[in-house]
């Protein structure tokens, strides 16, 4: 059993926290406290995005994180450090689009995850039908490729998802990018009810959830809860690092009432 199936499967918890944010926003160190913050707030998990100029499935929120990482001349070697940072005291997964992992080699890309202590790699833009030869690059290297699926995705496809998945799959709450959303598709239960008659596999919900209430829906349904675009904008909204650090650990704090 993997270090991410096996964080879900010891939880006491309804549903594991798993806060997002963009790697070196709003710079390096403010970064690394707001992961702090993470970890004082209850996370299990910590979903790190490296930075990427053509981010697809991130909303203005994130894209404009992305953007100040990327001015800051934040690459994806900083990112795998600063995971490591963070690694041994909880899984850190790394979301990354599939041009980063290409960049310097898929292999050693990988090898180089697992050597920084990533648990697992989610690759928004690399469908699952073309995803074999990565899957097996991970498996070797002992991280688990995270895949996602969709509520628009077919059954068929939701089984061959099923087939391939380890560690968790991310179920995507809503059709379209990253972003808050003042409620939950109603379509939500029936969606991850689809996906759990197909496996056994770890459920976890991201996009759009950014409230305990939502989370809360969602611990009812799923084993993990996903936040990113409500934490960043906290950080972004903030009046400097110190108090976006103290927000940003009670919002979560709060979320985890709702999940213990």
């Amino acid at each position: 059993m993997s270090r991410l199936e096996e964080t879900f499967r010891s939880s006491g918890k309804k549903a594991l926290l798993m806060p997002y944010t963009t790697g070196g926003y709003p710079d390096m160190e403010g970064c690394r406290r707001v992961m702090e913050a993470f970890v004082a707030g209850g996370a299990d998990m910590i979903e790190l995005g490296v930075p990427f100029s053509d981010p697809v499935a991130d909303g203005p929120v994130v894209q404009a994180s992305t953007q100040q990482a990327l001015d800051n001349g934040v690459t994806p070697d900083d990112v795998l450090q600063l995971a490591g940072e963070f690694s041994l005291r909880l899984p850190v997964v790394l979301m990354i689009y599939y041009n980063c992992v290409l960049a310097g080699g898929q292999e050693r890309f990988i090898k180089a995850a697992a050597d920084a202590g990533v648990a697992g790699l989610i690759v928004p833009d690399l469908p699952v039908d073309e995803a074999e030869e990565f899957i097996d690059d991970c498996v070797k290297s002992g991280v688990d490729p995270v895949l996602l699926v969709a509520p628009t995705s077919p059954d068929e496809r939701i089984r061959m998802i099923a087939e391939k998945a380890s560690g968790f799959i991310y179920c995507v709450a809503v059709a379209g990018v990253t972003g808050a959303r003042t409620s939950l598709s109603d379509e939500l239960p029936g969606f991850l009810g689809r996906v759990r008659a197909q496996t056994d596999v770890p459920l976890a919900v991201g996009f759009g959830v950014s409230s305990p209430e939502h989370a809360a829906v969602v611990a009812q349904y799923a084993d993990g809860v996903i936040i990113g675009s409500r934490l960043i904008r906290m950080v972004g909204e903030a009046e400097d690092i110190d108090t976006a650090c103290l927000n940003v650990e009670k919002f979560l704090k709060d979320v985890n009432e709702v999940l213990k």
